[in-house]
């Protein structure tokens, strides 16, 4: 058998026969990677799932669809980012920071599928088959006994048996045609692969986790997703950088990217949606990670507000994540320094942002934050780069300054370099959520013009 070379961008996906040291599709320096492919003497499982049917394309008038076939996941916040469900014949990208929670995720989820949860009564049971190639199946029952229901648990401590779940399947395993034989074999209602990183072929040379091997088992799984309809899930590493590991061209053969961020040391989780053919890419769904598992929010309110917090540097802020309005709460501490140059500290908010909304309440509105250290916190451990927050922050630096409250003030705008206010989009969707949480003192471009008139306000006020 000869094997042929290629070389492939890890960043974008393009393929060349000869090394070049930069590609010339996106521009990027030092991102090809060699990898051999030879024809295996096999027949490859996944080209004859359909042995025995004519292969003929179909009338788009012949084809029948069916918007009900989706089925819950058993989390109403995973299920509006998706689109209301997870459609049948599907292929989803899970990816995030490690330890973030995915693997706890998508447990959950299949618990949830396959009947054994608090919420087994709003799905389908379906069975599933959840591929792990880097726990083992012991590991995975230990965890998945973490995160049963406290009633359960103790109802196993007490005498029980075993954890009873006929839905649920487990296997340890990282050769992808064996696993795709196994699927063909099986025929689940879910497949869930984790992780796509950790998956090889023989047909293939090189270690798991390489560009060749990527895109080989991704292109196989997608192949058996669309020709079975059957749903698959797989977890995706991330880069240092924050992307997903693997060739660029992944994001690309799969039906829907999520990306599941957050900070370590809290429990919010926020699950984006990057990509989805068959739903939007603007909705946001939240979940806080805790003893049990993962627990998704209904009420974010309750995790980004202070109960009662009258001191002055506190500021309300109507963020926008995806098509949810939220209301966090924005905390700034200013204190005047000896140092010849002033700290700024920004947590859950973009630095360079910070710098320049300084600047603007130094020229504009003559305050000396020259001579100051700043330190600006969003609270609940969410981060924040949506323009409409600028106005926030801003009221939180001033309101430290002048030791004035304003806790129970909503700032909702975008500051120019000018010290101009502008109207930020979605604004009467922001007003109509801080006016449900009881907050009536909203200050938008439409009550000051400028960041000067804001600040003679304050001052007035003072």
């Amino acid at each position: 058998m000869k094997a042929s070379i290629s070389f492939v961008c890890q960043e974008c996906g393009y393929d060349t026969p000869k090394f070049l040291g930069k590609c010339p599709e996106c521009g990027m320096w030092n991102t090809l990677t060699e990898f051999k492919t030879q024809k295996s003497k096999f027949k490859n499982e996944a080209s004859n799932l359909k042995n025995g049917t004519e292969i003929k394309p179909v009338k788009l008038s012949e084809i029948i669809h069916d918007e009900k076939k989706r089925f819950s996941t058993g989390f109403s916040e995973m299920d509006s980012v998706l689109g209301g469900g997870i459609v049948p014949g599907s292929v989803i990208l899970l990816a995030g920071d490690p330890g973030i929670g995915k693997s706890t995720l998508l447990l959950q989820t299949a618990l949830n599928i396959s009947g054994d949860s608090r919420k087994s009564s709003i799905v389908n049971h379906q069975s599933v088959l959840y591929i792990s190639g880097e726990e083992s199946e012991q590991q995975i029952k230990l965890r998945a006994v973490r995160l049963l229901p406290a009633m359960l648990r103790k109802a196993m401590q007490a005498g029980t048996k075993d954890l009873k779940n006929d839905n649920l399947f487990l296997i340890s395993l990282t050769n992808t045609d064996e696993i795709v034989n196994l699927i063909a074999e099986t025929k689940p209602g879910v497949v869930i692969i984790d992780s796509i990183q950790t998956m090889e072929s023989e047909n293939l040379t090189g270690l798991s986790g390489s560009v060749g091997q990527i895109r080989y088992g991704a292109g196989q799984f997608i192949k058996a997703a669309k020709t079975l309809n059957i749903p698959v899930i797989l977890v995706g590493h991330v880069t240092k950088e924050g992307m997903v590991a693997g060739p660029m061209v992944l994001s690309h053969m799969v039906d829907t990217v999520l990306f599941l961020e957050g900070e370590k040391n809290t429990g919010t989780r926020i699950l984006r949606s990057l990509k989805n053919r068959f739903g939007p890419v603007d909705e946001v769904g939240i979940f806080a990670m805790q003893e049990g598992g993962m627990e998704e929010i209904t009420n974010p309110e309750s995790l980004f507000l202070a109960k009662e917090n009258n001191a002055p540097g506190s500021v309300l802020v109507a963020n926008l994540e995806g098509t949810r309005a939220l209301l966090v709460e924005v905390q700034a501490l200013c204190v005047f320094s000896k140092l010849p140059m002033p700290r700024r500290v920004a947590a859950g908010f973009d630095y360079k942002r910070l710098e320049l909304l300084l600047a603007v309440l130094q020229k504009h509105a003559r305050l000396p934050v020259e001579q100051m250290d700043v330190f600006v916190n969003v609270a609940g451990g969410l981060k924040i780069n949506d323009p409409a927050c600028d106005l926030g922050i801003v009221l939180a630096i001033m309101s430290s300054i002048k030791n004035i409250n304003l806790s129970r003030h909503v700032g909702i705008a975008e500051v120019g370099l000018l010290g101009e206010l502008r109207t930020p989009p979605f604004l009467e969707k922001r007003i109509k959520e801080a006016k449900k949480l009881g907050f009536t003192k909203i200050i938008t471009s439409t009550n000051y013009k400028n960041i000067a008139e804001v600040a003679r306000t304050l001052v007035i006020r003072k």
